[in-house]
């Protein structure tokens, strides 16, 4: 049983319970569930910080192991599979500024992490965070929503997808672009054909030295798993089936068969949507807490 305590009420938390939150209006209950969510908000996830640059520290030492044969090359694109897929995340706090607002005196690694954890996954910081505001503002609507080409009936059709959203001509190729040219950011679109250039050469520079293999195992395939993993769990499984708008509709918790941890923490996204100040490692007790005010909010809360 969890005890939450208001200005006015004080109300037992547990299935017995019920009636007490059938009794308060909708204004008390807006009071209460900002309440709740305020006291997991103002934080510094320093394991984030911890998280992003030591990824990418890790990714980057790969390449003089391999390259000089002080590991194998399977290990490395093991490792390397691993790394791409976390790249993103410590950025995604970034882009909510949850390590540090502008202003304040943390505001550099805020900004340090944004750019920086994002090198192995080869999709610029600012483009990703304007993108992703967007699809905030607009989520699952078929033409303002930058992700919405991630949508599909199922997991298999989704990897299916995934694959055509690969192809220069896809809806999901162009999404990013135009999302930025409504938005008046068409200026980070320079930001993503610079981090292309020098993703492309790299590879290029690596496979003409005689090292393809490893320029392949090492970014090339690697990239190509961390993004669809990427997307099958921060875009697609949070947002299935797709269709719904609205603050407790365009989101839901959903029960992963490989865990919380295996699925980025995103069975708890519909927090994230609610409050993006919320870090990433408080989003499940901030769950647990405003479970009993989601259900009455109409929430699909899944089998969570």
């Amino acid at each position: 049983m969890v005890e939450v305590v208001t200005e006015n009420t004080e109300l037992s938390l547990d299935r017995s319970g019920a009636n007490r939150w059938d009794s308060m209006t909708d204004e008390q209950l807006d009071s209460l569930e900002r309440k709740i969510a305020e006291k997991y908000m103002h934080m510094v996830p320093w394991g984030a910080v911890i998280w992003g640059l030591g990824n990418l520290a890790i990714w980057l030492s790969l390449w003089p192991l391999v390259l000089l044969g002080y590991l194998p090359v399977w290990i490395g694109f093991i490792v390397a599979s691993l790394n791409v897929t976390l790249s993103y995340l410590p950025s995604h706090e970034a882009q909510h500024n949850i390590i540090a607002v502008e202003g304040s005196p943390l505001r550099w690694l805020n900004e340090l992490v944004g750019h920086l954890s994002v090198i192995p996954l080869g999709t610029p910081y600012r483009m990703l965070k304007y993108t992703h505001y967007e699809h905030h503002k607009h989520t699952n609507h078929p033409e303002l929503d930058p992700d919405y080409a991630i949508h599909a009936k199922s997991d298999w059709h989704f990897l299916w997808k995934s694959i055509l959203n690969r192809q220069p001509e896809s809806d999901r190729s162009g999404a990013y672009p135009k999302s930025l040219l409504r938005t008046g950011h068409d200026n980070t679109i320079i930001d993503g054909l610079l981090m292309q250039g020098a993703y492309l050469t790299v590879l290029f520079a690596l496979a003409w030295s005689g090292y393809a293999i490893e320029a392949a195992l090492l970014w090339w395939v690697p990239r190509h798993i961390g993004i669809t993993y990427i997307e099958y769990y921060l875009s697609w499984a949070p947002h299935h089936p797709g269709k719904d708008q609205g603050r407790y509709k365009d989101t839901r918790g959903f029960k992963s068969y490989v865990g919380n941890l295996l699925s980025l923490g995103m069975q708890y996204h519909i927090v994230h949507h609610l409050y993006p100040r919320i870090p990433l490692s408080k989003t499940p007790a901030a769950y647990r807490e405003l479970r009993p005010i989601l259900e009455k909010k109409g929430c699909d809360l899944g089998a969570l």
